[in-house]
């Protein structure tokens, strides 16, 4: 089907298309329930009905005004969650490198395994079923379906829960006033849409390519394409719902081609009010209970400086600057070929034959040894996001290539 929408860069229309990106990103659903700020997940794609809607034409503009303009305030189903990061096999390291998978599981050490903030990373790669609802600001829930287990995150008013059926763990903080809406995991849909609108500008396509249905509704496809080559995102497919202009289904396929890597979306959704009963939460009779230490607390600055997670290249390098080790941090580039680099002020990373066994190995499978103007270093690559670390200690970081990774430190030097 013919594109709706053209891919004219006019001056007239990249102001417009900013405009309502900057409406869009403002503008926040209450389904602000799972996520992490990296924001690396992805989906099953959703069963669709066969065969597309036919919907009245829409642009681009107006569809991305359709989206800043929603106001879902509730509604419950469910969301499957794909992520395809192209990592290797982490084989018995996994364990090793995220504390131990039986014991992390069962709350050893000083965390808990109810706690959101870790729970929820292990949305950053395979498949996932999740169940999701929300009743306005106040209300929502997320729960991560698993073998014989369950997880879920509760925010009722003030209170923030989790809990690990698995462990019999709970955790529980309190949401204040000002902190509303950012407390829960942000990666519905909707979310995920949000932060790639932030991307549009005039190095940007945004057009309107046909129709689908998905989780029963009728929905308009929004495509944005960087229009430069260096980036390692291909293109982002937003299924928004025609009626209510909320984003169902977010996919982002990478420039080297491929299965998506992030590709999210509902396969069942209502808008009906969900019960009251729904959000209640009472901690289960013998569970561990963890109460988060309000001075311990982050102030959530440094999360929105991870990438995807960030307002701007300038709250990128704010929050990054406040962390211990990235002194002097930069952002060079604009768009979607930003590249932050800093110094560590330390010596790179190891060779695996420096390092030796199953950790030098771990170390090679994920980097290429590359040389140029600035030395030597080596590239460490998913399918998303590559990061340089020169033998002398600096960094490049980024959603682009290898090749524009080694251009930067070139000029750097």
């Amino acid at each position: 089907m013919a594109p709706y929408g053209s891919d004219d860069s006019t001056t007239t229309e990249a102001d417009d298309l900013r405009a309502g990106r900057r409406k869009a990103a403002r503008y926040v659903v209450p389904v602000a329930v799972v996520g992490v700020a990296a924001a690396t997940i992805g989906l099953v794609p959703a069963l669709a009905d066969s065969g597309d809607p036919d919907l009245p034409k829409i642009s681009a503009q107006e569809l991305i005004e359709k989206i800043a303009q929603s106001d879902v305030q509730q509604l419950s189903g469910t969301v499957k969650i794909s992520t395809d990061l192209g990592l290797p096999d982490f084989g018995g390291l996994g364990s090793s490198l995220t504390g131990g998978g039986g014991g992390s599981r069962s709350g050893s050490g000083d965390g808990s395994s109810a706690d959101p903030s870790s729970k929820l990373t292990e949305l950053a790669t395979g498949t996932h079923t999740l169940r999701v609802a929300a009743d306005g600001d106040d209300k929502q829930k997320l729960s991560l379906l698993e073998d014989a287990a369950e997880y879920s995150v509760i925010h009722n008013g003030k209170d923030l829960w989790g809990y690990d059926s698995a462990s019999n763990e709970v955790f529980h903080s309190t949401v204040g006033d000002s902190a509303k809406g950012e407390e829960t995991p942000d990666a519905t849909p909707k979310d995920l849409t949000d932060e790639a609108l932030k991307a549009v500008d005039d190095t940007t396509s945004v057009t309107v390519e046909g129709t689908a249905h998905v989780a029963g509704r009728d929905t308009y496809r929004l495509v944005i394409k960087p229009k430069d080559s260096g980036s390692t995102v291909g293109q982002i497919t937003v299924a928004v719902d025609s009626k209510t202009g909320l984003p169902l289904k977010f996919t982002l396929t990478p420039s080297s081609g491929g299965a998506a890597v992030i590709d999210a979306g509902f396969t069942q959704l209502s808008y009906a009010k969900p019960a009251a009963s729904t959000f209640d939460f009472t901690p289960p009779k013998g569970a561990k209970v963890t109460e988060e230490d309000a001075s311990e607390a982050q102030d959530g600055d440094f999360e929105h400086a991870l990438p995807g997670g960030g307002k701007t290249d300038e709250d990128f390098a704010k929050g990054l600057e406040g962390a211990d080790g990235f002194e002097g941090l930069n952002v060079i580039g604009e768009g979607w070929d930003s590249i932050a680099t800093f110094d560590t002020g330390g010596q790179g990373i190891p060779s695996g034959s420096e390092v030796g066994g199953d950790f030098g190995g771990f170390l090679d499978s994920l980097g290429d040894k590359v040389s140029g103007k600035f030395g030597e270093g080596t590239v460490f690559k998913t399918r998303l996001i590559n990061a340089l670390i020169t033998d002398d200690g600096k960094v490049y970081v980024g959603a682009v290539t290898k090749d524009a990774l080694v251009k930067a430190a070139n000029e750097g030097k």
